[in-house]
């Protein structure tokens, strides 16, 4: 059986400079204009998406986290069993 690829089409009109710029940097890659512009999207877009997911603490909760990690709380009796349970599993 054929196996058929899909695309989708992705267009920008720039100035002849911006796209004398971006053909010149293509061109010292390698690339087509095409797989430049591409991978270069590609590239800010997962610099995009890895900044939007880490987590975001303001100086107050930084410094509860660090104090939190540096002098725990007392363990609860639940959970005290559940990690004595969860050590005789391994």
């Amino acid at each position: 059986m054929k196996s058929e690829t899909k695309t989708a089409r992705v267009s920008a009109r720039v100035s002849p400079s911006i796209y004398d710029t971006l053909a010149e940097a293509s061109e010292i890659m390698g690339a087509t204009l095409n797989q430049f512009l591409v991978q270069a999207a590609l590239e800010k877009a997962h610099a995009i998406i890895e900044y939007e997911n880490k987590i975001k603490l303001n100086k107050q909760s930084t410094e509860h986290l660090f104090e939190i990690i540096e002098n725990p709380p007392k363990l609860n009796p639940k959970l005290a069993k559940a990690m004595k349970h969860y050590k005789k599993d391994l």
